[in-house]
């Protein structure tokens, strides 16, 4: 006889581009409370490093801070961090990211990484004494020269004058002073937060991989490519940072948060901590994890992924909610999630389930309620054992 469901946490990533993870939390507990309101729910919105990297510290209890920054395209920003105990959060995505262009209108060209060297600089005025630097969903491909000049750096053109933003300014660049922006850290640990390990050049490097997202054209891939080559010959002549996995992260931030001597950290490892989720695990009895699409990617390391891996070592069932799922039901058990929910199949189609996200996670979350209060004792039990079987 297994113990009976009494604790559940709910460990969600974002649903990108509708809700964020504390938003999907809060739809799924409405619909859990309404069909199993004695189950205990333990809240706990996750990220990996990306978008909702700083709405994760904060539901950890990290304090909300904001600061005004330059935008991507130099528009003055204000971006939201977060402070605890010395540690700042703060997220490219929120300064500088996809997120933060003005009228959404991709900038291959011109959007920098500056702001999030001003957001950083902030946050160690503030008293931080260690700053992770959550990243992804960049809007920029300048190999992090931005967030090196709201440093403090020095980024020259032979005529000496500070380089342009952008990677057009970037094309410019002959001479680099990078003291002044070690001199501001001086003391400060920095953590890189991604799970990104691409280099910064090459077929699996910044511009090729992720440069197309930002707008950048396939004939103007390698054009690029040497730009980010040629200014890496100055920046890091040794070549100690531009091969190493997770330069390439963010549009090649990675590589200029490496040049400051940042250590690189699992983003979903480091969010994880920062919430405590062993912890919480360890007082659960069920997780239920999930983000927009469970698919091949979730299986690389993603957030929801590395919960149900988790969950399941401690003999845990688990189960999962996405907007759709494209993973069979054999991968997603060999994940370790037992039971899995779909909003597109629940709305009827992807146009009504982005539409009204909510109102299908709070249906889901009905169903959910129902699966942990009456669902056969023998599936948890498999669950524990290992052999428990997803459906939708």
């Amino acid at each position: 006889m297994t113990t009976p469901i009494t604790t559940a946490l709910l460990a969600p990533d974002k649903f990108k581009g509708t809700l964020g993870a504390a938003e999907v939390v809060e739809a799924l507990a409405r619909g859990i409370r309404d069909t199993a309101p004695d189950v205990e729910l333990l809240a706990c919105p996750i990220a990996d490093g990306g978008d909702g990297t700083v709405d994760a510290a904060l539901a950890a209890g990290g304090t909300e801070r904001t600061s005004l920054i330059t935008g991507p395209t130099g528009e003055p920003r204000s971006a939201r961090w977060a402070l605890s105990d010395g540690l700042a959060v703060v997220e490219l995505a929120e300064a500088v990211g996809l997120r933060a262009l003005p009228g959404d209108e991709l900038a291959p060209r011109a959007a920098s990484t500056r702001g999030l060297g001003e957001l950083i600089l902030a946050a160690v005025a503030a008293g931080a004494r260690s700053v992770m630097v959550g990243l992804g969903g960049s809007s920029s491909t300048d190999a992090g020269a931005g967030l090196l000049q709201g440093l403090g750096g020095r980024l020259l053109t032979a005529a000496g004058e500070d380089i342009a933003a952008g990677v057009d300014g970037l094309a410019t660049l002959a001479s680099v002073d990078l003291a002044p922006a070690l001199e501001a850290l001086e003391g400060i640990e920095l953590i890189a937060a991604s799970d990104v390990t691409n280099p910064l050049l090459g077929d699996d490097g910044a511009t090729a991989v992720y440069g197309p997202q930002k707008g950048i054209p396939s004939e103007d891939i390698a054009v690029v490519d040497a730009v980010l080559g040629a200014a890496a010959e100055i920046l890091d002549p040794a070549h100690a940072c531009r091969d190493a996995a997770g330069a390439g992260a963010a549009g090649g931030t990675g590589f200029a948060l490496f040049l400051l001597g940042a250590a690189q950290r699992s983003g979903a490892d480091a969010v994880f901590e920062l919430a405590g989720v062993e912890s919480l695990l360890a007082r659960a009895d069920v997780a239920v994890t999930g983000e927009g699409k469970l698919d091949a990617q979730t299986l690389q390391g993603k957030g929801p992924a590395e919960i149900a891996r988790r969950a399941h070592d401690l003999g845990l069932p688990v189960a999962a909610v996405a907007g759709a799922i494209t993973l069979s039901e054999d991968e997603l058990h060999e994940a370790g999630i037992t039971r899995a929910w779909d909003l597109t199949s629940r709305a009827g189609s992807v146009e009504k389930a982005i539409a009204d996200p909510a109102r299908w996670l709070v249906e889901v979350g009905r169903d959910l309620g129902t699966w942990l209060v009456d669902a056969p004792q023998q599936e948890h039990a498999a669950a524990r054992d290992g052999s428990g079987a997803a459906g939708r």
